[in-house]
C-alpha cells in the first residue's frame, strides 16, 4: 500500500506509515489517502551522470532537485560537483577570462553552501545565487530538530559526526563558517534564466544582473520559484511560502493567503492546532478549484469558528506583527505572527527545459532502497 500525505506519498506498512505514524482518519484536513497502488513512486527528473552532471555539458545539479531530498545527500553532492569541475579547470589550457566565473552556484541551502565553501577551498572563482536568504529551505523549516542518515564530510570544516542537529545550530554552523572564510552569497538574487553560449560558457539572467561562468550547479529544491504578491515587507523572515509541518506553531495569530488545495490545507491544518488564530485570505468571491473534500472540510472548519475566511481580498502591506488587506473599497488590519503565501509558482521543470536540460521518469522508490541499504 502506499499512504499519500498531502500530494506526497510515504510507503505504509498495514495501517500504519513507516516514519510518519499517521492515519487517514486522524489527519484534520484529508491530507492522507489510504489507497491500493504499486509499491513504487517515479517522477520526472533530469537525467544525470555519475558526476551529477545533466546532458547539458557543464551543467550540474545538487540535492532535492536531483531525486532524493536528504541533507547529508546534498551536502555530498554540492562537494563532489566542485571536485569534478576543479579537475576540468585544471587540464584547462590557456589564460582564463577574469569576467567569466570558474562556477555560477544556484541555490544556498546543504548542496549549495558545500559547492560553494569546496570552490574556495579548490580555489576557483565562483558566484552563488540565492532567492531567499542563506541556508535555503532549511532556514524555513519550523523544527528545532534535523536528522542526518550518516556522518558527512562538510568543506573547510571536517567531518560532520552530529546525526541530529537543530535547524538553529546547524544555521549558526554555517554562517560561522562562512564568516571564517569569506563566504560569499548574494541573496534576494534570483535566478531567471541560464543558457549555454556557443562558446560553451553560460550565461546566468537574473532578477538583478547578469553572470558568466564556464560550469553551473544548480543545488535547487523541486518546488520550484514561488510566486510573490509584491509588496512592501513581503521579505520579512515570517512571510514564507510553504509549510513543512503545522504542529510546530501553536498560540499564533496566522494570515494565510491564497485559494487553492495548498492555502486550504495549510490553512485547516493550522487551525486544529492549539491556541491558533488563522485567517484566510482570497481575492475571489468563492473557492473554485478546491477538491470535493477540501471545500467540505473548510465549509466545516469555518462554521465551527476554528478559522475565518475573508473573500475579495488582497494584502497590500506586511508588517513585522501585522497585514493590511484591502477587501473592496476598505481596508482591513490584521494581527499577524506568521503568514503564508500560496498563491502559485514557476515550477522547476520549465525552468529546466528552458536550460535544455532532459527529463525522464527515475524510480525514486529503487533509490531510497539503495540509500537506506548504502548507509545500513
Amino acid at each position: 500500500m502506499l499512504a499519500v500525505i498531502g500530494g506526497k506519498a510515504a510507503i505504509a506498512n498495514g495501517h500504519k506509515c513507516i516514519g510518519h505514524g499517521l492515519c487517514a482518519e486522524a489527519c484534520p484536513v484529508g491530507a492522507i489517502e489510504i489507497v491500493m497502488a504499486a509499491a513504487s513512486i517515479s517522477a520526472d527528473l533530469p537525467q544525470l551522470s555519475a558526476e551529477y552532471e545533466t546532458n547539458v555539458t557543464g551543467l550540474f545539479i545538487a540535492g532535492e532537485l536531483g531525486g532524493l531530498a536528504l541533507i547529508k545527500n546534498a551536502i555530498n553532492q554540492g562537494r563532489d560537483c566542485v571536485d569534478t569541475i576543479a579537475r576540468r579547470v585544471a587540464q584547462t589550457r590557456g589564460p582564463r577570462s577574469v569576467e567569466v566565473h570558474d562556477v555560477c552556484i544556484v541555490g544556498a541551502g546543504p548542496g549549495g553552501i558545500s559547492a560553494s565553501l569546496r570552490a574556495i577551498e579548490r580555489k576557483l572563482s565562483y558566484v552563488t545565487l540565492e532567492q531567499d536568504e542563506l541556508g535555503g529551505t532549511v532556514a524555513k523549516y519550523p523544527r528545532q530538530k534535523l536528522v542526518l542518515t550518516s556522518p558527512v564530510e562538510f568543506p573547510l570544516y571536517g567531518k560532520f559526526k552530529k546525526l541530529e542537529i537543530s535547524k538553529e545550530d546547524l544555521l549558526e554552523v554555517w554562517a560561522e563558517l562562512s564568516d571564517k572564510v569569506g563566504l560569499v552569497v548574494n541573496t534576494r538574487e534570483r535566478v531567471d534564466h541560464v543558457v549555454r553560449e556557443q562558446d560553451s560558457t553560460f550565461r546566468i539572467e537574473t532578477s538583478k544582473g547578469r553572470y558568466r561562468a564556464r560550469n553551473v550547479i544548480l543545488a535547487l529544491g523541486r518546488r520550484g520559484t514561488p510566486r510573490k504578491l509584491g509588496v512592501p515587507g513581503e521579505e520579512l523572515s515570517h512571510v514564507m511560502y510553504s509549510l513543512i509541518d503545522a504542529e510546530a506553531y501553536t498560540d499564533k495569530r496566522i494570515l494565510v493567503v491564497g485559494g487553492g488545495d495548498s492555502a486550504v490545507e495549510a490553512s485547516m491544518g493550522l487551525a486544529h492546532q492549539r491556541g491558533n488564530r488563522v485567517v484566510l485570505s482570497y481575492r475571489a468571491a468563492e473557492f473554485t478549484r478546491l477538491k470535493e473534500r477540501n471545500a467540505r472540510a473548510l465549509q466545516e472548519a469555518v462554521k465551527s469558528g476554528r478559522l475565518e475566511v475573508v473573500l475579495n481580498s488582497l494584502p497590500t502591506e506586511i508588517g513585522r506583527d501585522a497585514v493590511v488587506l484591502r477587501i473592496g473599497e476598505a481596508t482591513r488590519r490584521i494581527s499577524a505572527d506568521y503568514v503564508w503565501i500560496f498563491i502559485g509558482g514557476t515550477p522547476p521543470n520549465r525552468f529546466l527545459e528552458n536550460a535544455g536540460v532532459i527529463l525522464g521518469a527515475r524510480d525514486l522508490t529503487a533509490e531510497a532502497a539503495a540509500e537506506a541499504l548504502r548507509v545500513a
